[in-house]
């Protein structure tokens, strides 16, 4: 799909949190090398405790889960080559992420039903 070879930009308020170089297309889903910036630390947990969520699988861990990636888009952006997305869904583990975007909001129970 000529995404590969891409670097796409994840910004923080007020530094760069990293990079993603796209190696992998599984559309909608991009995957890549994780470069982390200077901005990385400050939400590293936040990142970690979202995968950990979205791993579990007990009642009321999707609310958990909601609350938790609804801090990451309040601290983080994500910005192809093009320029930024409104609206991204993105995990961060180690050196690998992956993400989908859309330039409409998402669906709120599509969202569910794609991080079983």
């Amino acid at each position: 799909m000529g995404f590969e070879g891409e670097v796409w930009q994840v910004r923080g308020a007020a530094e760069p949190v990293g990079e993603i170089l796209i190696d992998d297309t599984d559309f909608p889903w991009l995957s890549g090398r994780f470069t982390p910036g200077p901005g990385f630390a400050a939400v590293r947990d936040l990142f970690a405790r979202e995968l950990a969520l979205a791993a579990r699988d007990d009642e009321g861990h999707w609310e958990e889960w909601e609350r938790a990636y609804g801090e990451i888009r309040r601290q983080v952006s994500l910005s192809s080559p093009d320029g930024p997305v409104p609206e991204f869904l993105l995990h961060i583990e180690d050196d690998r992420a992956w993400f989908r975007w859309s330039d409409e909001p998402f669906d709120k129970d599509e969202d569910q039903d794609d991080e079983d």
